[in-house]
């Protein structure tokens, strides 16, 4: 017979609003990584990225991403060169790194507690947004001692 958990208690209320304004800053930066890896990926897959090609392949309209272009570029993580497409700046491929080390981890993570490859690709796409750095070393060093184990 299953055992209930214990009923969690609130936690003080300015830990609890940390908690949710934590949540509200990883959401602000979710978009920008995801578009500064998918043109990261593309530069390095196609040789190009395009407008055209990001609103494809995230199944949004050509003017959404152009939008959230300008607003990278203002940021300094993006650049256009009119008839070249995107590209990134220093800040924008360190971005792209980061998220796309943090994607791989996870998805490593997720096979290695028994989720198939697909599921675990798709689930990584949006915990990798939202594990704190303290959720992400833990998961590096269980998969590292699964790995060491030949698991």
């Amino acid at each position: 017979m299953k055992r209930s958990p214990a009923p969690r208690c609130l936690p003080p209320a300015q830990d609890h609003a940390a908690r949710f304004a934590r949540q509200r800053e990883a959401d602000r930066t979710a978009t920008a990584e995801d578009y500064v890896e998918l043109i990261a990926d593309l530069l390095r897959e196609e040789g190009e990225a395009r407008a055209v090609d990001l609103a494809r392949r995230m199944g949004i309209s050509q003017a959404t991403v152009t939008a959230t272009i300008g607003r990278l570029q203002r940021d300094g993580l993006v650049e256009t060169k009119p008839y070249r497409g995107l590209f990134l700046t220093e800040a924008g491929r360190a971005m792209a790194e980061a998220a796309k080390l943090r994607h791989d981890l996870l998805v490593r993570f997720l096979i290695a507690v028994g989720l198939d490859a697909e599921t675990a690709e798709q689930d990584a796409e949006g915990l990798e947004h939202h594990a704190s750095e303290k959720a992400l070393e833990a998961f590096a060093a269980f998969v590292a001692k699964r790995e060491a184990e030949g698991a």
